[in-house]
């Protein structure tokens, strides 16, 4: 079995829209009051809070605020689950040396998601439509059909649209018929990928591209009145050019890696560390409008489920190294083009 999500576009009405938003505000109050316990207990009294006073906490919330009610049980649960591997990933990153990160305190615009950890329990597929707890029968737009068994589902909202993501169990399926082909990919920034067969994929550059009308676009931003409709109109608009550009970059990606699972059995490509990479400030943006990482993550899961084998590459002297005999070439910087070797 392997895990599949499945994302659909939500058209809720005025009304449901305005529960939806309910939901949504009960989950991040309720996520700031658990972290707000964690804090000033530790503070005052050197004492963590276990994950089942947590919980407690959850349920008197709900049974005490009116509001929080239209919030479904398991989700609640779910935010103080939230909570938690927010402080083990904080202990996680002080115990490795790196910087901590203490979590912090959502705002109405840095909380977006809710979670339901059943589907079937406060949400389910009704007819056509999706119904929710504590919102109603919400119109979806199914524009691809779901396989497997639904798991787990979230609700979030983006650029003032809502979507679903619905996590399924999905039977495996059989692996692709051999090909005998292998290859090796190089990516970069003036072509996306070039191939050991020669082949170049040029970058597509899809954030330079739609840069002029982000420019526009946050210089409105910029001029509009903190707190004005007109300033919520224009972020709205600077945030549907970003998502545009991501889906655009995700979609070539998809398709990249689609047409190579399918040609090849054997696809071996560079593990860079693109977190260290971006630091060179020469290079970071044309580094992340290429998308390295999307395009190997989702080459990895393309492969393993179509069984084929992608085989990470360290990139120390790769450059520097002979394709014949493995010798390493000492005198060799980036400007050299051509070199011949002697052994």
């Amino acid at each position: 079995m392997a895990m599949r999500t499945y994302k659909y576009r939500l058209y809720p009405s005025a009304s449901q829209e305005a529960n939806l938003f309910r939901v949504l505000n009960a989950a991040r109050n309720l996520y700031n009051m658990a972290l707000e316990l964690r804090k000033v207990s530790w503070q005052i009294d050197k004492r963590s809070v276990p994950l089942k006073d947590l919980y407690e906490l959850a349920k008197r919330y709900r049974e005490v605020f009116p509001y929080a009610q239209q919030m479904f049980s398991q989700t609640a649960q779910s935010v103080i689950e939230q909570v938690d591997a927010a402080f083990q990933a904080f202990f996680r990153r002080l115990k490795a040396g790196q910087k901590p990160g203490y979590p912090r305190f959502k705002s109405y615009n840095r909380f977006n998601t809710v979670e339901f950890k059943q589907f079937g329990n406060g949400i389910r597929i009704d007819g056509k439509r999706l119904k929710v707890f504590g919102v109603g029968r919400v119109a979806v737009r199914w524009h691809r059909e779901m396989e497997g068994v639904p798991k787990t589902a979230r609700i979030k909202h983006t650029a003032g649209q809502w979507f679903v993501c619905i996590v399924c169990d999905v039977p495996d399926k059989p692996p692709l018929p051999k090909t005998g082909h292998a290859i090796g990919l190089d990516v970069g920034v003036s072509a996306l990928i070039t191939t050991s067969e020669g082949e170049k994929v040029d970058h597509p550059r899809f954030y330079r591209e739609g840069q002029q009308r982000l420019r526009v676009l946050q210089r409105r931003l910029a001029r509009a009145k903190p707190g004005s409709r007109n300033r919520r109109r224009v972020l709205r608009q600077v945030q549907r050019q970003h998502q545009h550009v991501q889906n655009q970059r995700r979609d070539f990606a998809h398709k990249l890696s689609y047409t190579l699972v399918q040609n090849y059995d054997l696809i071996a490509v560079e593990n860079l560390r693109i977190s260290n990479m971006v630091r060179n400030k020469h290079l970071s943006k044309s580094i992340l409008d290429a998308g390295w990482g999307v395009f190997r993550d989702l080459l990895t899961s393309k492969a393993a489920s179509a069984g084929r084998e992608v085989v990470l590459i360290d990139p120390a002297f790769t450059s520097r190294t002979c394709s014949n005999c493995d010798a390493i070439f000492e005198h060799f910087d980036l400007s050299t083009r051509w070199i011949e070797c002697g052994v």
